[in-house]
């Protein structure tokens, strides 16, 4: 239930999503009958949350308030920022407004849901003014893993609403296209009522390293290297993909891109004129057998272990055109995401095994975040100098630790505020307050996306994998109050049915019993009965073995006929 107290004169800021979590960032800036949305990603799925490809935001709140939604607006072209836009758009109907790179993206993601002639797409830079009745928003360039991102800036009334976005300060991009200093001063200097800040890094007390500093120690791997080079990386971190191209090129090898996530990103990258290599720098599949291994360089997918992506495929065999020869070196230029650790070290277990040599993550200085660290965070606030600070983009743990940053920056601990998701905080010139929340739970995208998945199923698909399954079948006349056929009692990844048939024999009996006493009552039904098989053969089940598996009654009802 929605229970809102924002006053008239006062300028609301929540987050749908990306509060308390990593993923699923969307943010609003409300000011009366005006929301600017900033954002719509998804999340990635966790341990136990079996069969889900993603997470997204429930829309509600913003169904309900989409006549106010002048525009959604982006600042990056990542998942976490972008995935949610082909499910938002089915809820609400709203102007999207990103830069190239993200835009191009974006476009890809609404042509696969049939949604691209239908959607209002705006291309913006940061030089861009989006200019509403009462609120306007501009935009300052930054720095992270992909080129084109933006820092948000919403004017309202109140005061103007910064959102960085991802964000770190490489002085040194490979994009050549450093954080736009000067005009986060101005910004500052002009007067930042409220800052909501990218905590990703807030527990690392560092100033995370350039990308340049990647791209020099990749340029010295490709000199030194004399096989084939198989490049392993994030297909959406542009620009660690630019510098393995730029390497390859320079050095004289073939780029064969493997993956069809990676395929898109060099698609893009090449349209808008990131990626600066002729068509000549490329191969097929077919030609890569025809050439020196000294001269290839495999650009693929699979850096996080993903069982379906071309690295897995490549290291366990199963891919149809790339295989590990030996003198192979496998270059996997990322770090594994925390509950990514096991799928990483089997990949590379099966490279090592297939007698490919490994260079891997921030040990041979090939990987670097795109997020920044504690020192760049003060920096921005530094920058900044906000009156209020909202730290956004992270679990709990690295909010707590960047409003301790703010604190150290000269920003009272009063006016630092850590929401969680469907919080709302309403901001005037001078104060700030907590002014109620509204229902912002999780939506599970199951299979092709086109349906979300009950919660009661995840919980169902956990108790699958760890239980196993019984399933109780029988034929009953409930009219007659008589069991025709059964009670069966089928075993699957629960216990082994030839070992343990009499626990599966008690089990039937108790079945039996339970149809039997729960006809008798008065008004059973089909519901009542399968209520009635579930409670009693689960507890059952715990007590002669300590697993409760999911059970299944099948109920046949057949009223009319005996």
């Amino acid at each position: 239930m929605n229970k809102l107290n924002v006053k008239n004169n006062e300028t609301a800021i929540y987050g749908v999503g990306g509060l308390g979590e990593i993923g699923k960032n969307t943010y609003g800036v409300q000011f009366q009958d005006e929301i600017v949305l900033i954002d719509a990603g998804i999340k990635f799925p966790e341990e136990g949350q079996l069969g889900i490809d993603y997470v997204i935001p429930d829309y509600q709140f913003l169904v309900e308030n989409q006549s106010k939604i002048k525009a959604l607006v982006i600042t990056h072209g990542h998942e976490d920022h972008i995935g949610g836009i082909p499910f938002i758009l089915q809820a609400i109907n709203v102007p999207v407004y990103a830069g190239p790179l993200a835009l191009a993206m974006i476009k890809g993601k609404l042509e696969e849901h049939g949604m691209l002639k239908s959607t209002e797409l705006h291309e913006i830079n940061d030089k861009s003014v989006l200019k509403f009745k009462k609120t306007s928003v501009s935009f300052f360039r930054t720095t992270h893993s992909i080129p084109d991102t933006l820092g948000v800036a919403v004017h309202t009334p109140d005061g103007v609403i910064v959102e960085t976005g991802d964000y770190k300060f490489d002085l040194t991009p490979v994009t050549n296209t450093p954080p736009d200093l000067q005009a986060m001063a101005k910004l500052g200097e002009e007067g930042v009522l409220c800052l909501m800040a990218d905590s990703t890094n807030a527990e690392k007390p560092v100033w995370t390293k350039s990308e340049r500093y990647v791209s020099d120690s990749v340029r010295k791997i490709f000199l030194r290297v004399h096989g084939r080079i198989i490049f392993a990386t994030f297909a959406s971190n542009l620009s660690r993909v630019m510098t393995a191209i730029d390497a390859a090129y320079k050095n004289g090898r073939k780029i064969a891109v493997f993956g069809r996530s990676m395929e898109s990103a060099v698609v893009n990258g090449r349209a808008l004129g990131y990626i600066k290599v002729p068509d000549s720098a490329f191969a097929d599949a077919s030609e890569l057998k025809s050439l020196p291994a000294d001269k290839v360089m495999i650009l693929c997918t699979g850096s996080q272990g993903e069982q379906m992506a071309a690295l897995s495929r490549i290291a366990n065999g199963t891919h149809r055109q790339i295989s590990i020869e030996p003198g192979d070196t496998v270059v996997l230029s990322s770090n594994p995401i925390p509950g990514n650790v096991l799928s990483v070290n089997r990949v590379l277990n099966e490279l090592e095994e297939a007698g490919a040599h490994v260079i891997k993550g921030y040990e041979n200085k090939i990987h670097t975040s795109g997020h920044g660290g504690q020192e760049e965070e003060k920096l921005m606030i530094r920058l900044m100098k906000p009156k209020f600070f909202v730290p956004i983009h992270g679990e709990y743990r690295m909010q707590k630790i960047h409003i301790g940053l703010a604190e150290q920056c000269g920003i009272p601990a009063d006016h630092c505020f850590i929401l969680k998701n469907g919080e709302v905080l309403a901001l005037t010139k001078d104060t700030a307050r907590l002014a109620g929340s509204f229902v912002a739970g999780d939506v599970f995208i199951d299979g092709n996306g086109v349906d979300s998945v009950n919660k009661n199923v995840i919980k169902d698909r956990q108790l699958l994998s760890e239980e196993g399954l019984v399933v109780v079948v029988a034929t009953i006349n409930l009219k007659d109050k008589e069991i025709q056929s059964g009670p069966d009692l089928l075993s699957r990844g629960f216990v082994y049915m030839r070992e343990s048939g009499e626990l599966l024999d008690q089990g039937r009996k108790l079945v039996f019993k339970t149809i039997r006493r729960t006809m008798d009552t008065q008004n059973a039904d089909e519901k009542s009965i399968k209520k009635a098989i579930v409670n009693e053969l689960s507890n059952f089940l715990f007590e002669k073995t300590e697993r409760r598996p999911l059970i299944l009654p099948m109920l046949i009802m057949n009223d009319n006929n005996k």
